[in-house]
């Protein structure tokens, strides 16, 4: 098997796995953004993103996001929602991981997504969301900081926490099957530390989002 048919292969599979995990979670968190709900497929896109780089990202962002038209139904606006936010998180974390083959890198880039995918998110839900829900933009506004800014918070912080924990176990079950090339100072080692900040980050969320849900 070639280096492109291998890449094509992989690829296939991780998008496969994205369409699944969002097919089996999907949920709102924030009851003040009720319409927003948390999905886990930029977990294996942004992990496609650190094996084979950003434009791989985007190339699985927009797979992803039409195939979810026709499982959960939706339109363009849906899809250009759902690239934007997913690039703007794997696209942005994989560039400075491509950058920074290291740990350190591993965590810039996924502190500098999750930093980007907020930011964004609050711009273009101020913009296209009074246009998708024929909503008065003052009243968008009023939803930015106290329901879309800590929904995209939460969610990219239990993407990133997650992805911390299982990138090193698919790219190890990758490369076993002969997959994906064996690579020298991938980010890979250190593999407890960044299961450690996976964890705080992902406990972190959960904590909030039970706070939001008034359950603690």
């Amino acid at each position: 098997m070639n280096n492109d048919t291998k890449k094509l292969t992989t690829v296939g599979m991780l998008c496969a796995l994205a369409v699944i995990v969002n097919l089996l979670i999907h949920f709102p968190m924030i009851p003040a953004v009720s319409f927003l709900s948390y999905d886990p497929k930029d977990i294996i896109i942004v992990i496609g993103g650190f094996i084979y780089g950003p434009l791989t990202a985007f190339v699985m962002s927009l797979i992803t996001s039409f195939l979810e038209i026709f499982y959960r139904g939706g339109t363009l606006l849906d899809v250009l929602m759902n690239v934007i936010s997913t690039c703007t998180f794997a696209c942005v974390a994989s560039a400075t991981y491509k950058r920074d083959h290291t740990r350190n890198g591993a965590l810039l880039g996924l502190a500098a997504g999750m930093l980007c995918c907020v930011l964004s998110m609050l711009l273009w839900n101020y913009i296209i969301t009074p246009i998708y829900f024929g909503m008065p933009r003052a009243a968008v506004a009023a939803i930015l900081l106290p329901g879309i800014l800590p929904f995209n918070l939460l969610k990219c912080a239990m993407n990133a926490g997650v992805t911390l924990f299982l990138y090193k176990p698919l790219v190890t079950l990758f490369r076993r099957n002969n997959l994906v090339e064996q690579s020298h100072g991938d980010g890979t080692s250190g593999t407890a530390t960044m299961a450690v900040i996976g964890a705080f980050l992902c406990l972190s969320a959960i904590c909030f989002l039970l706070g939001f849900q008034g359950l603690i």
